[in-house]
């Protein structure tokens, strides 16, 4: 049994109009909500009085999915930027998270460092980052490349950008700025440090013209799962989104996760480990079925496969019969944790391409779950309770509505069993999760010979 004060932890991973692929065309969705600011003002706020701990927002720099018989039949070809969008969401909420994809691949450290610690200083203390590699063959032609960066290489990069932004982020100490107007002195000297980074990916002198942040940096998070997602993630990783489709992957993970954690010298209770989970609820089994199939019913076929295709490494299988098996696959330079999972998923219960786009139109591979809200509980209680997770990441199927069913139906079934906070216990991001505050490097080397 799990520690009785021991709380699973939520996000709300919030994504346009949902993340079923056709969840555009449900009838209560809101179709406009790639530019409508309203829409995720709204959701937000709902997530917030929910006590959900963070709203999270994917990002790619570039239209997945290029493809123009499919792309015009999605509603992922517009959305916000995300750090543009939280930064005005941090404005109209008090509390809760707020955590954006940032890439690696395709941005320079000092301007991530930089907007993320405005944000926390914006929000309070609420920010996180995710750090991702990016995955999608088209990012790349936005930068000035033909192809893709290697997997090896990207993460090779991204080893030592989290490096340089967290370097950046220790720039100032927690009491460098004095703003004395008698004296004169605005900040001392001493507490203030330049980075003077020079390695093989990256150059940066520094110092961060931002101040230190309320949570000393921004939470990090990160969503690989190879085996080079899994090393990154147990070396730098707050919190870790991540796809599963079993509970004996989620354990396996969990439990691989900690003792890599344990390998770098950390504590692996310093990492939150959150599945994404797709939820469609109904009071009755039946009902939640029936709630599945009408998104199941508006997937046009065009869409299934180039979403598939996408999914599984970039691959186009449009060429190959839908009703036909997975053909044999090369290896990926996209993620390769996700095309290994789509392909012992299909592999395992025999699925055809279609069986295997309709079982991944709504949940891209995350775990879905359709039942009544007692029985999506006992789910998310067996998985946090028995080592799989800490916490899971919200998909919400169509919104507002399927966010809705979750906060009104699910919620105080886990509150009944004491799964879930009633009330913010704190004001920061890391408070909520239970995350500790991490000493500047500087004052801790200063202070380091004085202890000893």
């Amino acid at each position: 049994m799990s520690n009785p004060s021991r709380q699973i932890k939520l996000g709300a991973f919030l994504m346009q109009t949902g993340h079923h692929i056709a969840a555009w065309r449900h009838p209560d969705a809101s179709a406009d909500a790639g530019q409508n600011f309203r829409h995720y003002v709204d959701l937000a706020r709902k997530a917030e009085a929910a006590k959900f701990d963070a709203v999270f927002f994917a990002d790619s720099v570039g239209v997945r999915n290029t493809h123009s018989a499919s792309l015009s039949r999605t509603a992922r070809a517009e959305h916000f930027e995300p750090l543009t969008l939280l930064s005005a969401l941090a404005a109209v909420t008090e509390r809760i998270g707020l955590i954006a994809t940032v890439s690696t691949t395709y941005n320079e450290p000092y301007h991530v460092a930089r907007k993320f610690a405005s944000l926390d200083l914006i929000s309070g203390g609420r920010s996180g980052w995710n750090l991702v590699t990016s995955s999608g063959e088209g990012e790349a032609q936005n930068f000035n490349l033909d192809t893709h960066v290697a997997h090896p290489l990207r993460y090779q990069r991204a080893e030592e950008f989290y490096d340089v932004v967290t370097g950046l982020w220790d720039t100032w100490e927690d009491d460098a700025f004095i703003r004395d107007k008698h004296t004169g002195e605005f900040f001392d000297a001493g507490k203030h440090h330049a980075l003077n980074h020079k390695d093989k990916h990256f150059s940066v002198r520094g110092p961060l013209n931002v101040g230190r942040s309320p949570q000393g940096w921004p939470v990090v998070v990160q969503a690989g799962a190879s085996e080079a997602g899994r090393d990154l993630a147990a070396r730098t990783a707050e919190v870790i989104f991540v796809a599963h489709q079993t509970f004996d992957q989620a354990r396996e993970f969990y439990g691989d996760i900690r003792h890599r954690a344990a390998q770098h010298g950390r504590d692996p209770d310093g990492i939150k480990i959150m599945p994404g989970i797709f939820p469609i609820v109904g009071r009755t089994q039946e009902e939640a079925e029936d709630k599945f199939q009408t998104l199941q019913d508006l997937i046009h076929p065009v869409v299934g496969v180039s979403l598939l295709s996408n999914m599984i490494g970039g691959i186009d299988l449009s060429s190959y019969p839908v009703d036909g098996p997975l053909p044999s696959l090369p290896e990926t330079n996209g993620g390769k944790s996700r095309q290994q999972l789509l392909i012992d998923l299909a592999q395992r219960e025999n699925l055809t391409i279609r069986d295997l786009y309709l079982r991944i139109a709504g949940a891209r591979g995350h775990q879905q779950v359709v039942g009544t809200p007692q029985s999506i509980a006992d789910q998310l209680q067996q998985w946090f309770e028995e080592g799989g997770a800490d916490g899971f990441n919200i998909m919400s199927p169509w919104l507002p509505g399927g966010l809705d069913d979750f906060i009104e139906h699910v919620l105080p079934e886990l509150r009944r069993r004491g799964l879930f906070r009633t009330e913010y216990q704190g004001t920061t991001l890391r408070e909520h999760l239970g995350l500790q505050r991490p000493p500047n490097r500087h004052t801790l080397a200063r202070e380091q010979p004085r202890a000893a």
